[in-house]
């Protein structure tokens, strides 16, 4: 039996290069369960240390020769990288260690593949995944030589099979841009019917695995999907909430979460379904409270919202999780203040799961929401949308090394 037939399907060696950066996960703790969120089996991790990354193999010659070792010891059939790769460096390094190579941003897509319902949610990620392809079409694989002329053609070269490559995507971006358009005009039509309603709008957002949908079907005893695992949900849902003490009722929207270097190409593709967030009243940011990371949680969210317009909007921070705080990690009070880019921005301490401190958001969401007149019953309470139109997933990026 060869070394490559030999190679557990699906086992996955984790690599991740510390260049100085205060973020740097010396344990690849997040890049280990975006990997098993993808379907992977971490069996190895390997972390090091660089001042700059290497033209050629991100890692040097050395580095890169201890990771073919460490895939051959594990028998692994993949390497993937906790950075974004250029196309040239994983073309390199494919050749070098023999086996599949990717990174972050490609398991970040592969995950959103999987998990996109909605056909907005589907338009979305493939936008984002065609995009990411085209420029992995530079020097990536070594089949893409001249082709010679058609039928009837004589002599001469004909077209590049990357020209040919190159242009077929481009033509799927333009049609999925124009299809993706026509979702967010609906998507408008939507919101601006909100506004007419004179509704207080509320966005969830945080980070990954904060606990967002958990708290979203906690406040509107919703069905939405949640789940202990990264990017559980990418689909918006929104539902109506009634406050009792504001006597009105308001909109809420759970959003998809952020993650660290989340790839440019799903922001700017997700921009529909962050709008959400742009235009509302009131976001709700969501922490782990029992993530010792929260800060640095906290910071990625709060870049994110800058990208796309959203950090003028008014916060109130949730700490969730308390349930899972031990005894001694309780705050003293389970409302008060905590300080963001030198703003005083109202926190409450509570538990989703267990529904502590639930009734203290409630009554601060009836203050800042002010009263109105009532226009709906608690009994009315019902879903807005929840987009799914039972397509299927997007069939995942092939995990297939090049030649």
């Amino acid at each position: 039996m060869s070394e490559l037939t030999s190679r557990q399907e699906g086992a996955a060696v984790l690599v991740g290069v510390d260049f100085g950066l205060p973020h740097f996960d010396s344990e690849l703790e997040e890049l280990g369960l975006l990997a098993q969120t993808a379907g992977l089996t971490p069996v190895a991790r390997l972390a090091c240390k660089r001042k700059a990354p290497d033209a050629a193999l991100f890692v040097g010659s050395g580095k890169a020769e201890e990771i073919k070792e460490l895939a051959a010891l594990h028998r692994a059939s993949e390497v993937i990288f906790d950075q974004a790769l250029s196309p040239a460096q994983q073309r390199n390094l494919e050749r070098q260690l023999d086996v599949a190579v990717y990174d972050r941003t490609f398991l970040i897509l592969e995950i959103f593949a999987q998990r996109a319902r909605s056909h907005e949610g589907k338009l979305q990620v493939e936008l984002a995944r065609l995009q990411y392809l085209s420029t992995r079409l530079v020097r990536r694989w070594s089949h893409l030589e001249r082709q010679t002329g058609g039928a009837g053609v004589r002599g001469g070269p004909g077209e590049k099979q990357i020209e040919l490559d190159r242009r077929m995507i481009g033509e799927s971006i333009k049609r999925t841009r124009e299809r993706l358009s026509k979702v967010q005009k609906q998507r408008g039509t939507q919101r601006r019917q909100r506004e007419r309603r004179d509704a207080f709008n509320i966005s969830l957002v945080g980070y990954t695995n904060a606990g967002k949908s958990s708290l979203f079907n906690a406040m509107v005893k919703a069905r939405a999907y949640a789940a202990d695992q990264l990017f559980a949900t990418l689909d918006t849902t929104t539902r109506h909430l009634y406050l009792g003490d504001a006597r009105r009722q308001v909109s809420i929207s759970d959003t998809v979460g952020f993650i660290r270097d989340l790839p440019h190409g799903l922001v700017d593709a997700f921009k529909a379904t962050l709008q959400e967030a742009v235009d509302a009243d009131l976001l709700l940011h969501v922490v782990d409270a029992s993530n010792p990371h929260y800060p640095e949680q906290m910071a990625e969210v709060q870049s994110v919202l800058r990208e796309i317009g959203a950090d003028a909007v008014p916060q109130l921070l949730v700490f969730n999780k308390l349930d899972a705080l031990e005894s001694t990690q309780h705050p003293l009070h389970l409302q008060d203040e905590m300080e963001i880019d030198g703003v005083q921005v109202p926190r409450i301490f509570l538990s989703a799961r267990t529904g502590e401190g639930v009734p203290l958001l409630r009554a601060e969401l009836a203050r800042q929401s002010g009263s109105a007149p009532d226009t709906m019953t608690p009994a009315a309470d019902a879903e807005l949308h929840d987009a799914t139109d039972g397509l299927g997933t997007i069939p995942p990026l092939t995990r297939e090394r090049s030649e």
